[in-house]
C-alpha cells in the first residue's frame, strides 16, 4: 500500500480553502481519495472585485497571511504536491495578476487564475462518475461567490457545460435589474439544454448546499426534494441576518449568501424540471486533488 498526501487551495469569491487529501494506492484496487484536513478562511474577495474592481490592500495582506499559514499546514501534513487555483473574483479584479505576483514573491505560493470553463473541467474530473448512473440525466450545479458552473450529464457523458457570472456575493452586491437579467440568461440555457430529457436530477456543489444538506438531517447519499428546499428557502428568507447567525448558528459569512445560493439551486431545479438534488460534497478542491494525482495540472 502507498499513501501520498496532496494539497488543493481554492481561492473563491466568498472564502479561501485548503484541502489536504490522502491518496491511497493498493494493488488490484482503484485509488482511494480520503480527505485529511479542510481549512476555510472567510476572505470575501468578491466584495472587492465585484464592487470596487480591485482586491483591497487589506485583503491582499490577509491572502498573504493565509497562504503562509497554508504552507505551514501542508508542511506539517507532509504534502507531496499542491496546486492553488483562483476563480471569478481574482479573474475580474484589475489587479488580480499583480496580487498573484505579490503572493508568489512573499510566500512562494504560485496561484493559477482559471476561467469558468477550466473550473468546470477540474470539477468534472472528480469522482462524480461514481455518483452518476449510466442511464440517467443530471444537471450539475456548482454555486460559488462570483460564478455558477452548470454541467449537463446524460448516460455517463458530458453533454454541455457553461459558466455564468451569477454567484452569491455578486447577487448581494448587484442591483435587482442586473440580477433579473442574469437569471434570465441562465433560464434560457437550462431550458434549451434540458428540454429533450424527461427525467433529470440535480447534483449540487458548494458550501451553501452542503450546509443546507446538513440542516436537513438526511443520510449521506439521500437526495433533498424540491419541496423541502423551497420550504427552507422561504424560511431562511423570512429571517433576518442576525437571526440566521444567532438562532441557526450559521457563520457570519454564510448567513447572508445562503439565501441567494438557495435561490440559484431552486431556479435550476424549476427550469430543468428536477424534483430532487443530490449533495455529494464534491467541489473544485476535490477536482484539483484528482487532477494532481493524474498529472493533469
Amino acid at each position: 500500500m502507498k499513501i501520498t498526501k496532496y494539497g488543493a487551495i481554492d481561492i473563491g469569491s466568498n472564502a479561501v480553502r485548503l484541502l489536504v487529501s490522502n491518496v491511497i494506492e493498493d494493488k488490484e484496487k482503484d485509488p482511494q481519495f480520503k480527505k485529511s484536513s479542510l481549512v476555510r478562511v472567510p476572505i470575501r474577495l468578491g466584495a472587492d472585485a465585484f464592487v470596487l474592481g480591485v482586491i483591497s490592500e487589506e485583503n491582499i495582506n490577509r491572502m498573504i497571511d493565509a497562504m503562509q499559514a497554508f504552507k505551514l499546514i501542508m508542511k506539517v501534513h507532509g504534502v507531496k504536491r499542491y496546486k492553488a487555483c483562483a476563480t471569478s473574483a481574482m479573474r475580474e479584479a484589475s489587479n488580480g495578476s499583480d496580487v498573484v505576483a505579490q503572493i508568489k514573491e512573499q510566500t512562494g505560493v504560485d496561484i493559477d487564475i482559471i476561467d469558468g470553463k477550466k473550473e468546470a473541467a477540474i470539477i468534472s474530473a472528480t469522482d462524480l462518475n461514481q455518483l452518476i448512473e449510466s442511464d440517467s440525466t443530471y444537471l450539475y450545479v456548482d454555486v460559488g461567490g462570483g460564478s455558477t458552473e452548470f454541467t449537463l450529464f446524460s448516460h455517463g457523458k458530458i453533454i454541455n457545460s457553461k459558466s455564468f457570472k451569477i454567484g452569491t456575493v455578486r447577487l448581494i452586491n448587484n442591483s435587482k435589474a442586473e440580477n433579473k437579467a442574469k437569471f434570465k440568461k441562465v433560464q434560457q440555457w437550462i431550458e434549451e439544454n434540458t428540454k429533450q430529457y424527461k427525467r433529470i436530477a440535480l447534483i449540487g456543489s458548494g458550501g451553501n448546499i452542503n450546509k443546507l444538506f446538513k440542516m436537513s438531517g438526511r443520510e449521506p447519499g439521500k437526495p433533498i426534494s424540491y419541496i423541502y428546499l423551497n420550504a427552507q428557502y422561504q424560511f431562511l428568507k423570512k429571517m433576518s441576518y442576525k437571526e440566521r447567525v444567532s438562532e441557526l448558528g450559521l457563520n457570519p459569512d454564510r448567513a447572508d449568501v445562503i439565501v441567494p445560493a438557495t435561490k440559484i439551486y431552486l431556479s435550476a431545479m424549476k427550469w430543468s424540471g428536477a424534483r430532487k438534488i443530490f449533495v455529494p460534497k464534491i467541489g473544485l478542491s476535490d477536482g484539483i486533488i484528482k487532477s494532481l494525482y493524474l498529472n493533469k495540472l
